[in-house]
């Protein structure tokens, strides 16, 4: 039920996990990954996603990864979110991704950001801001996963080359792959943005140009409504499902971003307790009841075993209250 009282079915239930791991366990750490999506596939998540972040003890690379959850799994659909378009080769991550989702068995759900200019020291500057470039790399992927024609050849290049006039796409080709691109927003702009190119849409713990008054989660719901009523303008049919992602349980670490936020942006409350106290928080949440999918936020902290009785505990106590049905 949400706030007004009005019953609201979640559809699918989801969790993000950063798959961390020591410095020298990192084999370990990344099996342990796997494993916890097996383990959640049967009891019955619909979803699993994970972070990209660079440079830390934690999945840097999701595409191979996902590629060998995929082996072991084959309900529960695989998730980055998300990945910062800025540093990727977009033809290289084209070919990569239609591989892993012709491994999964179409499971793959690729959501993508902007991404910031924090590592131009090692991905080397670009001649404009980090959001436009991220945009232009963005765009280059979905013309190659589209099955979109990338470049005409103009001049042969000897032997091993294709001769001129060929026509180059992405091989191979996953049907199906474009329609299932998320674009992750903290903005109501950026919201209206993903619609209009057709990406899918997942929020995130930390919104921004959130006006003075307003809470994080009537910003959250003004923004799913905005992105809903903007699919509906361009593309003249109803938005697909919105994932969003639920705050972070207690024990938590801490995260980068504190109290001290920059102005206009704002970070998901935490919802911990006992199991009624968490259901009446997330029906009270404006943002959290609009959604299609929840997607809960595993503590960075937590190992294997805290991470499954975390699971195991949702969806023994909160599931049921949301109305949630498992996938068997």
């Amino acid at each position: 039920m949400t706030a007004s009282g009005t019953p609201v079915p979640t559809k699918r239930l989801g969790f993000n996990t950063r798959v961390s791991f020591p410095t020298d366990q990192a084999a370990r750490g990344l099996r342990e990954g796997i494993e916890l999506f097996v383990a959640a596939e049967q009891l019955g998540y619909q979803s699993g996603w994970t972070y990209q972040r660079h440079f830390d003890n934690y999945l840097s690379s999701p595409i191979p990864f996902f590629a060998a959850v995929g082996q072991h799994t084959s309900r529960i659909t695989l998730g980055s979110a998300v990945i910062p378009a800025r540093y990727q080769e977009p033809i290289l991550l084209a070919e990569a991704a239609a591989t892993a989702d012709l491994l999964t068995d179409g499971r793959l759900q690729l959501a993508f950001s902007s991404g910031t200019d924090v590592w131009d020291a090692v991905f080397g500057p670009v001649e404009t801001d980090a959001r436009t470039e991220g945009q232009r790399r963005l765009a280059r992927f979905l013309a190659g996963v589209s099955g979109e024609v990338i470049h005409t050849v103009t001049e042969s290049k000897g032997v091993a080359g294709p001769p001129a006039g060929t026509e180059l796409r992405i091989t191979p080709y996953s049907p199906g792959l474009r329609g299932r691109i998320w674009y992750g927003s903290g903005s109501i702009a950026s919201a209206t943005t993903a619609a209009r190119q057709g990406l899918r849409l997942i929020t995130g713990t930390i919104l921004h140009d959130v006006p003075d008054g307003e809470t994080f989660a009537e910003h959250q719901a003004r923004l799913i409504t905005t992105y809903r009523e903007a699919w509906r303008e361009t593309h003249g049919t109803d938005a697909p499902p919105v994932a969003v992602a639920a705050s972070r349980p207690k024990g938590a670490l801490p995260p980068m971003l504190t109290a001290s936020l920059p102005s206009g942006f704002v970070m998901s409350p935490v919802y911990h307790g006992d199991p009624d106290a968490v259901v009446d928080a997330v029906l009270a949440d404006p943002g959290l009841t609009l959604a299609d999918e929840l997607v809960l936020f595993l503590p960075p902290a937590f190992g294997l075993a805290e991470n499954l009785q975390l699971l195991t505990d949702v969806t023994k106590t909160v599931g049921p209250a949301l109305d949630w049905t498992p996938s068997h």
